[in-house]
């Protein structure tokens, strides 16, 4: 009776076990799934079966301290942890699906993943660079006399005063100008004497004289007003003014009073500020993108929030050999003389490259070097990794894309790092996977 007893209780304990083991495996917590692991071991569970407690179909079992270390059947890991099983869905078929990973909404707010959207517009190259103001050249003028002479009086005394054209600036006596009014003088009496002669060719005679003598004097650049003056004083000038010939600052001045002046020689130097040119340089990959005639806009820092708008007026045929950047030549009006020559400007180009294109901001794209790569979101919580092909780059920080993406996906912005080192475990998992289905005995 007592061997009977015995056995009985033994049964009754193992029936019990059974029972402890499976009430365990359906309760949560750590000791629940150990419990169903070790259940699942004894049901002999492996790769590509469904697991009955989730329904889902395993894909593997990996540990959970190093996702690299897999297998097809359940076990412990060499840090003796129970391996996690890994189910077909979050990973798929396929080498985009296995490169697909999905994060739940709290993961993705705690990593800061922030998305955007592929977008179509208009693609503009834009060209930011220094430049320098200089004066117009074609703006320029010198003072000078086509005669021998002494100043005797002058009216513009230094450098940067403002000039108006026709306003004087100094008077010259020359020996050889006064004798040309002499000349004029007596061409002019001869003239009015003979001009009712009978003779039609003394008439034309004294006429063709008075006019050499008013050429002589136009020659040495007296002006119309002054030959008249002449002719109705009747008498010779010993000093004659030399005016502005246009409106600006004197840049230059060799004038002094009571300098003997020789024919040629510079006194002023003028320059007309209403308009300015810009020198600006630029690098070499971006010359394509300039062209003569293009706007250009120009903002300085002692003018703080506004902008100047000119033109591209020139590119120079040669690059520098050291900085490999080319010179370019703008052009800027100045009515209210706000831009003076020598200052430093901050210039902006912009250039029309196509009337539209798929554009995503530059921090959507993980550079290698070899290849770019974006993340598509997939929605719900999926996202992919995309090889795409990038074009140039365009204004507000953005990149043409030429093939991988289309208009309206949704793309990552940040984080897409850590999405990248995930993305690339599960194609290093994959491809083990395939070449352990491929070794006979793999597991």
């Amino acid at each position: 009776m007592k061997r009977i007893f015995i056995v009985a209780m033994a049964a009754v304990g193992l029936y019990g076990l059974s029972a402890a083991l499976q009430e365990m495996a359906a309760k949560p917590g750590s000791a629940g799934l150990i419990a169903s692991r070790a259940l699942a071991a004894e049901k002999g569970l492996k790769a590509g079966m469904i697991d009955p407690k989730t329904g889902k179909k395993i894909k593997y079992w990996a540990s959970p301290m190093n996702p690299a270390y897999i297998r097809n059947t359940p076990g412990k890991s060499p840090m003796g942890m129970d391996l996690v099983p890994v189910y077909e869905e979050e990973g798929g078929g396929g080498q985009d699906a296995a490169s697909t990973i999905r994060i739940d909404p709290v993961t993705m707010q705690n990593m800061g993943v922030r998305l955007g959207r592929v977008k179509r517009k208009t693609l503009v190259k834009d060209i930011r660079t220094v430049g320098s103001i200089t004066y117009d050249e074609t703006r320029i003028y010198t003072v000078n006399t086509k005669f021998n002479g002494w100043i005797e009086k002058l009216y513009v005394n230094f450098v940067g005063e403002n000039v108006k054209k026709g306003q004087p600036l100094f008077d010259i006596y020359s020996p050889d100008l006064v004798t040309a009014q002499e000349e004029y003088l007596l061409a002019l009496k001869q003239y009015q004497s003979l001009s009712h002669s009978a003779y039609a060719r003394i008439r034309e005679g004294a006429k063709r004289l008075l006019a050499a003598s008013r050429t002589r004097l136009r020659y040495w650049d007296l002006t119309n007003r002054q030959i008249a003056r002449i002719a109705k004083s009747g008498e010779v000038r010993k000093t004659l003014t030399v005016y502005s010939p246009a409106t600006g600052i004197v840049t230059k001045k060799s004038a002094f009073k009571g300098h003997f002046v020789k024919a040629g020689e510079h006194q002023y130097e003028i320059v007309d500020l209403s308009t300015v040119w810009v020198d600006v340089d630029v690098y070499e990959y971006e010359l394509p993108w300039v062209h003569k005639g293009m706007a250009a806009e120009m903002d300085l820092s002692y003018i703080p929030g506004k902008r100047f708008k000119g033109k591209v007026l020139f590119i120079y045929p040669y690059l520098n050999a050291k900085t490999r950047t080319a010179k370019l030549r703008l052009e800027f009006r100045n009515p209210d003389n706000q831009l003076k020559p020598g200052m430093y400007a901050n210039v902006y180009l912009k250039s029309v490259i196509a009337r539209e294109g798929l554009v995503i901001p530059q921090e959507a794209v993980i550079d290698s070097g070899e290849r770019q790569v974006v993340f598509v979101s997939l929605g719900q919580g999926k996202f992919q990794p995309r090889n795409v092909k990038l074009g140039l780059e365009v204004s507000d920080q953005e990149y043409q894309v030429l093939s991988g993406l289309k208009e309206g996906d949704e793309i990552v912005l940040s984080a897409q790092f850590m999405l990248d080192s995930e993305s690339r475990l599960r194609e290093a998992i994959q491809k083990m996977l395939e070449l352990q289905k491929r070794e006979p005995g793999g597991h």
